[in-house]
């Protein structure tokens, strides 16, 4: 994610990242996840597959002296929000979470049912008034998204962010 676009979507979000609990699906550095933190979140739970580079974010996180806030999980994305997240003590309680979604752009049309099954697991698990925060390209057909009239979408060319409220009514409406 470009400083630019991670800068506006913490300007879109703004007080609403404070005491809340940050999932980044797809962390990759963890530059947005710790930002976050910086920002008045409570804890974060990263998921980054490439092991070199969860290694990185833990002594990234140490050095900024958030280790205590930080998990970093190696792990398939996909596979642990099916399998992992419904059991996460981390993730537990009312506390809302801001969930950040920024994977491969492919990702979103490659592996499109994947990544709308993800967004539907997400929204049935999550505690009310948590956000989903997504970022793709304008590859992405947004039509496509669950509940797509319902997202605030803003354009930061290339990158195309998706702010959703997760409310317990979409959890059971599939449209």
């Amino acid at each position: 994610m470009k400083d630019r676009v991670r800068e506006a979507i913490f300007n879109l979000v703004g007080p609403a990242i404070k005491q809340r609990l940050i999932l980044d699906l797809f962390a990759g550095t963890g530059a947005i996840a710790l930002e976050a933190l910086s920002r008045g979140a409570s804890q974060a739970l990263l998921l980054e597959q490439h092991f070199p580079t969860v290694r990185l974010v833990e002594e990234n996180a140490a050095s900024l002296k958030l280790s205590e806030q930080v998990e970093v999980i190696g792990t398939d994305t996909f596979f642990w929000v099916e399998h992992r997240l419904p059991s996460q003590e981390t993730l537990a309680g009312d506390t809302p979470w801001v969930i950040f979604c920024s994977p491969p752009y492919l990702f979103y049309t490659q592996r499109w049912p994947e990544m709308e099954q993800l967004i539907h697991s997400i929204a049935r698990l999550a505690p009310p008034q948590s956000l989903f925060v997504l970022e793709a390209d304008q590859n992405l057909d947004l039509a496509q998204l669950p509940w797509a009239d319902q997202w605030d979408v803003r354009t930061y060319a290339p990158a195309v962010v998706g702010i959703l409220t997760l409310e317990e009514s979409l959890a059971v409406d599939d449209s």
